[in-house]
């Protein structure tokens, strides 16, 4: 047998991958084992996992690969500073020691963070060491885990090495490069322009200003066009740099990006106007247009009727339905795993079909991704251990009055942490690490924005639905196991709204008998879930439409504010301590709020307030 492992790290979002004879084994965020969301350190937890759950230690791996040519990354930092000199310089100061220290000798610095997890002594062997281009190990996690003998394959994020956004041919194990656009010209650089602008965290507020942008009007559309950047027909495009600091400041914009709008960029937290509320509507047509374009050259180049995507902008689930409605792809296939987590499973699968030259075998009915449930499972003997240790009461429920309980719960208005089986690998939850509601209440929505997740009032939920239920529900006419389409709810659930009302206040307009997962545009964050990939959420569906007519529920990460989806059964443990969720299901068993030490409470709230 042949293991091999990929590692992406040191940019955002370190994540672990192991494969056995090309099939995937375990694949991990090292976020979900330290705790710091967009963990970017070295991911040795991650690893660790991943050999453990593979069976093996690190000698028994035939290839170790990185996601990343650090020596093509320094040559665009240098380069970049260079023709900018002198501005920057402070920025320069900053970013040389660590390079020259550190990341521009990765590979001694790889060897030597391997070595101490596995507890060798400096000079023992380690297996190979390989290093994959940053947009190569996207289009390979596109490609080599989607169930396409060929196809299409578009990556577009921020920047890898000097790649921003590239098209490629997948034909058996081949990934052929047929066009690429370089840094500082990046789709996802300008978006994240605008996630800025409009108050959140580059690199994890994104989804927020998608969430955000049905709120607006596309007023500014134009002016981006003419003043921002220029698209040709065939999707390449040129940023107006002088609107943007990102390639050598701390910051993404400078002060003619906030002149050209006419307002100052909005502090974090606070409640967005009218301006942003246009402006991410704006950003989001443009970036919607552009990626049609790129697509509609990727068909033209290729010839192919089915497209794979991959890096951070194939987490944008609303162009994504966009391009499945009206791009000139038959099928579209979509990484779980899309950003820079990912990167170490293409890395990885690059190795494989590349380096070690095996041949492929594809479905053409099923991905190799089994459900993106790729992380640690806990047994029912381990979560109550844990229980009796924290001395927490439960009830133990057999199948299937598990299902039929939790059910009764759900359409009781409870909300419910639902924590099952292998963690997933991606930024979404998918009914193993999840959080819980009815998707028919009119509060729900607000009940888990403010008391669950306590986040902002306006962003939606997802919804989950049994995936042979999925057109009485919604206007979709494919799968969509991984959250990554949107599509708007069948024209007979939809409610009319009153007129007048605009901007955030739209928020409190009802609008279809499902309004917990409705968007102010009746779109929504679709999952289908079928019984091949998660028979234990698909029966709580089962029994949730049993009960109440309706098999479709909210379904959200189990996360607090500021921390990652939760791992182990202490950490759901914790997180149901902390917030005012009802219920919760570890496994077999079953806990209410109601029963639970009040000290035990209160201490994990402290903690929580404390971190934010």
């Amino acid at each position: 047998m042949r293991y091999i492992l990929g590692i992406s790290c040191y940019y955002h979002d370190s994540a672990a991958c192991v494969l056995r004879d090309g099939v995937i084994v375990a694949a991990a965020q090292q976020e979900r084992f330290s705790r710091l969301k967009h963990d970017a350190g070295f991911p040795a937890d991650a690893i660790r996992y991943c050999l453990r759950e593979a069976g093996i230690d690190l000698s028994e791996l035939s290839a170790v690969v990185f996601y990343d040519k650090p020596l093509l990354k320094f040559e665009r930092l240098l380069e970049t500073y260079l023709a900018h000199a002198p501005r920057g310089f402070r920025s320069f100061l900053m970013a040389m020691p660590v390079w020259l220290k550190e990341k521009l000798y990765l590979k001694t610095l790889l060897r030597r963070e391997l070595r101490a997890l596995a507890g060798l002594d400096r000079k023992a062997p380690l297996p190979k060491l390989l290093f994959s281009q940053h947009h190569q190990a996207h289009a390979a996690s596109a490609f080599y885990a989607s169930p396409y003998q060929e196809a299409a394959v578009i990556c577009l994020d921020g920047v890898g090495e000097w790649a921003t956004s590239t098209i490629w041919h997948g034909q058996g194990n081949q990934l052929r490069p047929l066009a690429e656009l370089h840094f500082p010209h990046s789709l996802g650089l300008l978006y994240s322009a605008f996630t800025y602008y409009c108050g959140f965290k580059v690199n994890s507020g994104e989804y927020k200003l998608m969430g955000l942008a049905p709120y607006g009007e596309p007023k500014y559309v134009e002016l981006i066009y003419r003043e921002l950047i220029s698209v040709r027909e065939d999707g390449s495009f040129a940023l107006n740099m002088r609107y943007f600091a990102y390639p050598v400041g701390s910051r993404m914009i400078n002060q003619r990006f906030a002149a050209l709008f006419g307002a100052p960029p909005l502090t974090a937290d606070a409640e967005p106007g009218q301006l942003y509320l246009d402006l991410a509507a704006s950003i989001q047509q443009v970036t919607e247009e552009i990626v049609l374009k790129i697509a509609r050259h990727a068909q033209q180049l290729t010839g192919a009727s089915k497209l794979c995507l991959a890096g951070g902008v194939a987490l944008n689930c609303v162009a994504n339905g966009r391009l499945l409605r009206e791009g000139p792809f038959q099928e579209l296939w979509i990484q779980p795993a899309a950003g820079d987590a990912g990167g170490a499973l293409g890395a990885a699968l690059l190795a494989w079909y590349q380096y070690f030259q095996q041949p492929r075998h594809s479905d053409e009915q099923q991905d190799q991704m089994q459900g993106s449930y790729l992380g640690p499972a806990y047994s029912d003997s381990e979560i109550q251990a844990l229980l009796q240790a924290e001395q927490a009461p439960y009830q133990y429920l057999s199948e299937p009055q598990l299902y039929s309980e939790v059910a009764r719960l759900l359409a009781a208005g409870k909300v419910v942490g639902w924590f099952q089986g292998r963690m997933e690998f991606g930024p979404r939850a998918l009914g193993n690490r999840s959080i819980l509601g009815d998707a028919r209440s009119p509060v729900m929505q607000s009940i888990l924005n403010l008391k669950i997740k306590q986040r902002e009032s306006f962003r939606p939920f997802a919804p989950a639905v049994l995936a042979e239920d999925l057109q009485q529900y919604f206007q979709l006419n494919c799968p969509s196991p991984y959250m990554l389409l949107v599509a708007r709810l069948a024209a007979e659930l939809q409610l009319e709204v009153a007129p007048g009302l605009s901007g955030l206040a739209r928020l409190a307009q009802q609008r279809s008998s499902l309004p917990a997962i409705t968007h102010i545009d009746y779109s929504a964050r679709v999952q289908t879930v079928s019984a091949d990939t998660n028979l234990r959420f698909y029966q709580l569906l089962q029994h949730f439409k049993a009960q109440t007519g309706t098999s479709v529920l909210i379904n959200t990460s189990f996360n607090v504010r500021g921390e990652p989806p939760v791992c182990s059964p202490a950490d759901a443990l914790q997180g149901f301590y902390a917030t005012d969720m009802d219920v919760l299901v570890l496994g077999n068993c079953l806990l209410h709020k109601a029963d639970q030490p009040a000290l035990k409470l209160q201490a994990a709230r402290q903690r929580v307030f404390a971190a934010d």
